[in-house]
């Protein structure tokens, strides 16, 4: 192949893949009582967000703490060029957590492509089943929804809201608040599908240690068999934790249907 055809394979490749992650993020993760505050949403990359969320495919939006619950309405939201925020105004103090997720929707990928993007995120039993059944050239229909949550506190007590199951579809609960952690500890995970503990899963970490570093790589770890993983906090900043989840799909015009799980919080 040629070095321009390359070029434009690894473009094409980074746009669709890029374009298919979901943050729900802050500035800063850290607010005070009874203060107004904002989260954003960023479709595309931890780093840069490619387009805003339409209020249509937003659904079950919560943010819980201590004697807390907030359900966002469509007047709670604004968007700024690529990004979707959501205004809120915290109660107590304590350490809380808001989730978004979002009604499916759809991609098309050539074979060449899909296999690109399944060893991207890991999705080697996806990849293997395609060579076995012959089908690792063909065209890929996918179904797909985002599930995404932040932790964040309020002023200095700290409160067990941070591991309140959401009861999204796929979903990471931390085992530790991240908030009584600091650089040299070691934060924990358990990874969730329909309730129930999801065992050998491939899940990327990654950090900034501030707003101007961009471009980090990931880490990739694999859930133990109680769907638990585990990564040492190595610098202040932001942190996140995503996967992707994929199985067949029994639906027609579908080949398979994902479900995708991000979470992002703060080290200080």
């Amino acid at each position: 192949m040629k070095r321009t055809s390359t070029t434009l394979l690894l473009l094409t490749l980074f746009f669709l893949l890029s374009s298919h992650e979901l943050f729900l993020k802050s500035d800063g993760y850290f607010f005070k009582e009874n203060s107004k505050g904002e989260l954003y949403l960023f479709n595309g990359t931890f780093d840069e967000s490619e387009n805003v969320i339409t209020r249509d495919r937003i659904i079950n939006p919560k943010i819980l703490g201590p004697d807390y619950e907030f359900i966002p309405s469509s007047d709670d939201y604004y968007d700024k060029g690529n990004i979707t925020f959501l205004k809120f105004k915290t109660g107590k103090a304590g350490t809380y957590v808001a989730g978004i997720s979002t009604r499916p929707s759809t991609i098309e990928l050539s074979g060449e492509d899909f296999t690109a993007y399944l060893e991207h995120e890991g999705l080697t039993k996806v990849i293997s089943d395609r060579k076995t059944k012959g089908i690792s050239n063909q065209v890929a229909n996918e179904k797909y929804s985002k599930h995404v949550k932040a932790i964040f506190q309020v002023d200095e007590r700290r409160t067990d809201n941070f591991s309140t199951q959401l009861n999204y579809p796929i979903e990471f609960i931390p085992l530790k608040n991240p908030y009584t952690l600091s650089p040299g500890d070691v934060m924990s995970f358990k990874l969730l599908y329909l309730g129930e503990p999801l065992g050998n899963q491939t899940v990327h970490v990654s950090s900034r240690k501030n707003l101007e570093e961009k471009g980090k790589e990931e880490t990739s770890l694999t859930t133990n068999k109680n769907g638990e993983v585990s990564f040492s906090i190595t610098n202040g900043g932001h942190w996140y934790i995503a996967t992707i989840h994929m199985l067949e799909s029994n639906e027609e015009n579908f080949d398979y249907e994902s479900n995708w799980a991000t979470l992002t919080f703060e080290i200080k």
